[in-house]
């Protein structure tokens, strides 16, 4: 019996002290990954066209007024709103696909992206675009564009969920994309449609102070719940009956971050325009890197999504002469990473 007894106690142990060191693994990670977005930050903001491509040298800053006024007044704000944005598309991502068991899942397969777009379309055909209308029709169409898509999938007669709720969210995803098309038609095309093209393409080149502090708050808040709501993302993602057991409002909660999800995903897209793969991408190199739980799957995600969006948008502003569209760099960096992924080993969930 005592033997049986110091072998159970024994194995205990030996998990005890294997769960401790990959609890201390993770946290290296992390701080390595922030430390490498704090270099990444530092680094975009003394880097770009002055004229010429190449980085600005603390004597030169020093001296120069100009560059001084570049830096605090064009590419801090830029570089924050990039940061906000990465962070939001990545981590919305990841609540998706945990909440749905669905890696394939992001925002723009679930018709919140072109929902969003098509509200914030409206508003610059209707109400003359102004920044906080464009914000708030966004986030409301964003919110509509979900709520279709999974009311649509609870209809479906056939397959299985997941395949429901892709198929919604394509159907939902043309429509509003149909409604955009629409909209351009009707914009008018000296005033109105080039700012509508624009930032359907996505891109950062306007931001401003004014912008990036008109989502600071709703985006830090969001990002902020998502993160202390991390631990309950484990148990969300698992079966209505498990959850059930346990003592959870599933639905209730579920909601909850998914609402969370699209809000902030809404009001990054309101200052920035369609920026695609990110939500889709960061998340599955998370789970490579992290494992499939979300305590530190999303820390992770947030990080890695902030990295990349900054990364984007420094090869946007200095590939060219003229900025290429924040979208069109995602979509392509993202597509090419997501297939070299799917290609290498199973993704987890």
């Amino acid at each position: 019996m005592s033997a049986v007894y110091s072998s159970s106690a024994l194995r205990a142990e030996v998990k005890s002290v294997s769960q401790l060191a990959s609890r201390r693994r993770s946290r290296r990670r992390l701080l390595g990954l922030f430390a490498l977005l704090l270099v990444v930050f530092a680094v975009s903001l003394f880097f770009g066209r002055y004229p010429q491509v190449g980085l600005i040298s603390p004597a030169q800053l020093a001296e120069d007024a100009l560059a001084q006024r570049l830096i605090l007044n064009l590419r801090l704000p830029r570089l924050i709103a990039s940061l906000l944005i990465g962070m939001s598309l990545a981590g919305a991502g990841m609540v998706m696909q945990m909440v749905f068991a669905n890696p394939l899942v992001e925002p723009g397969f679930l018709g919140v992206s072109q929902a969003a777009a098509f509200g914030a379309a409206v508003s610059i055909l209707v109400l003359g675009g102004v920044n906080w209308q464009v914000q708030i029709s966004a986030i409301l169409f964003g919110l509509l564009g979900l709520a279709l898509s999974y009311l649509l999938a609870r209809r479906v007669r056939y397959g299985g969920w997941v395949l429901r709720l892709l198929l919604a969210g394509i159907a939902v995803s043309a429509l509003f994309a149909s409604g955009v098309g629409l909209i351009k038609y009707l914009a008018d095309p000296l005033r109105q449609l080039p700012d509508i093209t624009f930032w359907l393409l996505g891109s950062l080149s306007s931001i401003t102070w004014r912008a990036v502090l008109s989502v600071l708050p709703l985006i830090s808040l969001g990002l902020v719940f998502l993160w202390l709501m991390r631990w309950r993302l484990n148990l969300l993602a698992l079966e209505d009956e498990v959850v059930f057991s346990l003592g959870v409002a599933a639905n209730r909660e579920r909601l909850l971050v998914l609402f969370m999800a699209v809000v902030i995903t809404a009001a990054s897209i309101s200052i920035s325009g369609l920026i695609g793969w990110v939500g889709l991408l960061v998340p599955q190199l998370a789970r490579r890197l992290s494992g499939a739980d979300a305590r530190d799957g999303l820390p992770t995600a947030f990080l890695l999504g902030g990295i990349f969006m900054i990364v984007c948008d420094d090869l946007a502003r200095t590939l060219s002469a003229g900025e290429i569209p924040l979208g069109v760099l995602t979509s392509l960096l993202g597509a090419f990473g997501f297939l070299i992924l799917m290609t290498r080993r199973t993704v987890k969930v």
